[in-house]
């Protein structure tokens, strides 16, 4: 029986240089936008228009989605470091969670 590890371990080290390098500062970005305390270039029109187009439709797509498969697998092996042993169960769990995210994700992406 082949193993399933592979594909959700990929997903977890590119969630994790996504996480790592590009979260914190589309989170700043946003954060300051939002309180209108950047400039012009980086306003909430022009993010949004970003965001309504195709390219970055898929940037923010990738982005989120692979967050989402890291922080699944994050939660699972640290789960798992503190004694809970019901690995079949969280995995489904967290796995479903980064599923649904990714499928809503794509949804409201779509809907810009």
């Amino acid at each position: 029986m082949k193993s399933n590890k592979p594909l959700f371990w990929s997903l977890f080290a590119a969630g994790g240089t996504v996480a790592a390098f590009v979260m914190p500062v589309l989170l700043v970005i946003t954060l300051l936008a939002g309180y209108g305390m950047v400039p012009e270039a980086l306003s909430y029109e022009r993010l949004h228009a970003v965001a309504g187009g195709w390219p970055g439709k898929i940037v923010l797509f990738v982005i989120v989605s692979l967050s989402l498969w890291h922080a699944a697998h994050r939660m699972r092996t640290a789960l798992h470091g503190l004694g809970l042993r019901a690995d079949r169960a969280v995995a489904i769990a967290g796995y479903g969670i980064a599923a649904l995210g990714t499928v809503l994700s794509l949804h409201y992406l779509l809907a810009i």
